[in-house]
């Protein structure tokens, strides 16, 4: 249990049954929430113990019994002041139970570490409940990183707490910080209200409309090339994109951070500079949308070079090609690339004309100098 108990400070009868040289029956009985004369916190702290016990059995048993502890007995403990390691258990073992993780977010004693790991999975009323506490919030940042990246918690309140933070000058260890922090300091806040705003709707109606999609939405499909060669949003995914187009700048970036690939190929081509680089740093990024985004001349030049700057991205024998043949990549980047090609390639971009002149005139150069390694 981390933090560790001392099982020295509990009452006698507690320390008799956790003894590992005393009775097993008295183990077994008491992983079944059976402890006589004890009180309910050192109840659910006996069993609590129990569920890290080496006995598969009793670690077993005590864990079905803490997760379905009789009402007297929870709230007598919910009322007592427990140990951090206990509230920690309580916490997982009753994760989706409201009420009881309110009572918990209440005491004194729960451990910062506990209140990221709820703000990391509870559900929307448990987001609420934590966002409110904003000293513990400045205490902690890592809490609001993962309020922030809960798919569960309203984007108002993601809002909300990310402006908290860049009002106080804390950076946070989230994907495109800089660009949601910029956005935000633009943006009317919400005040916190017991309904979702509408704002929240919209965000919520379009992850729906993301999510439905998602199966038969490969990203190949959101964009068609005409005879010209120019990218147009494909019919399927029309609905989508103007649900997004009705958003806030903030709530685009979080949608870039947290939505599907439909949502990311489409965001990434944003006419917004913050929104398109939001979508291009999510940790949701695949290798074959990069492929295809570094192929694209729609994007902006600085998603290229976010993505030739990245040593992930840049393994890509494919996209380091992509990189170095779409005219839209800075020819500073492009340029680091090419020695990296093959020789095939560079003599076909040599003679292309659908690069840039300086690429064209790059390989050229580079094949002259390579050229005593040809023979």
């Amino acid at each position: 249990m981390n933090p560790a108990i001392d099982i020295s400070s509990l009452p006698g009868p507690a320390q008799k049954i956790l003894d590992p040289n005393g009775p097993p029956p008295l183990r077994a009985m008491a992983a079944k929430g059976v402890v006589p004369g004890l009180k309910p916190g050192d109840i659910v702290t006996v069993v609590a113990l129990l569920a890290e016990s080496r006995d598969t059995a009793i670690a077993q048993s005590a864990g079905q019994t803490l997760a379905n502890l009789p009402a007297p007995i929870l709230q007598g403990a919910l009322s007592a002041d427990l140990h951090p390691g206990v509230t920690d258990a309580l916490a997982t073992a009753y994760l989706r139970n409201d009420e009881v993780i309110g009572r918990l977010l209440e005491m004194q004693s729960i451990a910062p570490e506990t209140v990221v790991r709820l703000a990391a999975k509870g559900g929307e009323p448990i987001t609420e409940r934590i966002a409110t506490n904003e000293s513990r919030l400045l205490a902690h940042p890592a809490i609001i990183e993962a309020l922030y990246m809960n798919k569960a918690t309203r984007m108002s309140t993601a809002d909300r707490v990310l402006e908290l933070a860049v009002r106080n000058h804390i950076e946070l260890n989230i994907p495109a910080f800089k660009e949601a922090a910029t956005a935000i300091q633009d943006e009317l806040i919400a005040e916190p209200s017991e309904e979702p705003t509408f704002d929240d709707q919209l965000y919520s109606e379009t992850e729906s409309i993301a999510e439905s999609i998602a199966r038969d939405l490969v990203p190949e499909d959101t964009h068609v090339v005409d005879d010209e060669g120019n990218e147009e949003v494909a019919d399927k995914a029309k609905p989508l994109w103007v649900q997004l187009a009705n958003m806030t700048i903030s709530q685009k970036i979080r949608r870039a951070i947290l939505g599907t690939s439909a949502e990311r190929m489409l965001l990434v081509r944003d006419t917004n500079r913050l929104v398109a680089a939001a979508a291009v740093r999510s940790p949701l990024m695949q290798e074959n949308e990069i492929t295809l985004i570094s192929s694209s001349r729609s994007v902006d030049q600085d998603v290229l070079r976010i993505i030739a700057s990245s040593k992930e991205w840049s393994r890509s024998y494919q996209i380091k090609l992509n990189l170095v043949t779409n005219p839209r990549t800075p020819f500073h980047y492009a340029a680091k690339l090419i020695p990296l090609l093959r020789e095939s390639d560079l003599k076909n971009l040599a003679k292309s004309k659908n690069v840039t002149g300086s690429v064209a005139t790059a390989c050229k150069q580079h094949l002259l100098r390579r050229g005593p390694r040809q023979h």
